[in-house]
């Protein structure tokens, strides 16, 4: 049988990316995306779900979200699904889901509190273009990947 582990997602952050360094130097990016889900329920009002997702992104990946995005600021991810246990000071058994990103597009605009749903579609390969006002255009050779 076959298996499959991909997730995508499109929000914005819910706090400033937190750089770290792992023991052999490699780059760690921590950051929340909160999704917002708007649907109209059977008897006619407006519902809003939002889902609150940790991600984590390494490398040269993790430099370049740590040094452009902001809290507020929109990211489309592209990762797959980690599974972390470990034991609380208290002794309890704690464990979550948490998304390690294997690719991502910044998104135009942003800072609104706005989830993903509703922000506009992921800006192309050319992302010095295309960015919105609020962001500010990225050099061609600036850009890491």
């Amino acid at each position: 049988m076959a298996n499959l582990n991909k997730v995508l997602l499109m929000g914005n952050l819910t706090r400033d990316p937190q750089l770290t360094y792992l023991p052999n130097q490699t780059p760690v990016v921590e950051f929340g995306l909160a999704i917002n889900r708007k649907w109209k329920g059977q008897d006619g009002s407006q519902r809003d779900e939002t889902c609150f997702v940790d991600c984590r992104a390494f490398g040269r990946q993790a430099e370049t979200i740590n040094k452009y995005m902001s809290k507020g600021r929109g990211i489309f991810v592209e990762g797959r699904l980690t599974y972390e246990q470990w034991t609380a000071q208290d002794g309890g058994k704690r464990n979550r889901l948490r998304v390690t990103v294997e690719g991502f597009q910044f998104l135009p605009g942003g800072g609104g509190g706005q989830g993903g749903s509703g922000g506009g579609s992921a800006a192309g390969g050319d992302m010095g273009d295309d960015m919105g006002s609020q962001v500010p255009p990225i050099p061609h050779d600036d850009i890491p990947f």
